[in-house]
């Protein structure tokens, strides 16, 4: 039902690592917006087009949902699925300003999508997931749930991570960065995430019934001043204190870190190595 939300299947963490908090919703309309150019052509690829139904898992404030809505058009439907209520009052928000009408959320895990939507068996035409599976304990749980909801031939668009701790790196490098970079994934492994999701999910797929059409990565870096330097700085910003408040890091290390990414910010010999985005296009066979 437009405007909807349908209530979680069961009693989930609400809150993924990264917090759900406003500060966090303006840093993720900041990375939709310096990755969207990668996120349109992945669409493209996917065959998203007017009249579809489209799945957005893991959609958060609903930035790329509402992209979406407006390529699928009225005739179309985007379908957002998210574990935050927080999130989804926003993608609401937004959805009644803009007079979007073609947009349902649902609150409910990823991990569950037979509970948390049943009856779209065979229903969807193409799923988008960005930055969800390396987050998530169960991914092959959402692939076996999506086979039986994409349609035959309907397709799953993914651009999630590989290699995240070893290839995002300060140039030259700097210890106390990497050790904040160590603790970013191992946070993420300590609640179940992957930083090496992309090098197991076409497997997953491929076991799953679907066919790989495309895979390839989107390796970016940055400098000092430029505005793709401000994606990982609004990701300091967030999260290493909360790296201080898990206990993956000390108060000393903090500092530290804010010390060698600020002289970095001043130093126009340097850059920094972005973590490569891999993307993929599976279809339904």
């Amino acid at each position: 039902m437009p405007g909807t939300t349908a209530q979680p299947p069961s009693n989930h963490p609400a809150e993924y690592v990264l917090g759900t908090s406003a500060d966090e919703s303006v840093r993720l309309g900041l990375q939709h917006r310096l990755w969207s150019a990668s996120a349109h052509q992945l669409w493209e690829k996917a065959g998203v087009r007017p009249g579809q139904t489209v799945l957005d898992i893991g959609c958060g404030p609903g930035h790329a949902t509402l992209d979406l809505a407006q390529i699928v058009g009225p005739t179309g439907r985007v379908i957002g699925v998210d574990e935050s209520a927080a999130f989804l009052k926003q993608l609401n928000d937004q959805a009644q300003a803009r007079k979007f009408q073609n947009i349902d959320r649902v609150l409910g895990d990823v991990q569950e999508l037979d509970a948390a939507l049943p009856g779209h068996e065979d229903s969807i035409d193409v799923v988008y997931a960005r930055w969800v599976f390396c987050f998530l304990s169960k991914p092959e749980e959402v692939v076996r749930g999506l086979s039986r909801m994409v349609k035959p031939g309907g397709r799953v668009a993914v651009q999630d991570y590989f290699n995240y701790e070893r290839a995002l790196t300060l140039a030259p490098r700097r210890e106390a960065f990497t050790k904040v970079i160590q603790a970013v994934g191992a946070s993420w492994r300590a609640r179940g995430g992957d930083t090496d999701i992309m090098g197991k999910l076409p497997g997953m797929l491929v076991a799953n019934g679907f066919r790989i059409d495309h895979l390839d990565v989107v390796q970016r870096i940055a400098r000092p001043g430029s505005t793709m330097w401000y994606w990982p700085n609004s990701f300091w910003q967030s999260f290493v204190p909360r790296l201080v408040e898990m206990g993956f890091i000390t108060a000393e290390d903090e500092k530290a870190f804010e010390q060698e990414w600020a002289a970095a910010s001043q130093d126009p010999a340097t850059f920094i190595q972005l973590p490569p985005v891999y993307e993929l296009v599976a279809t339904r066979i």
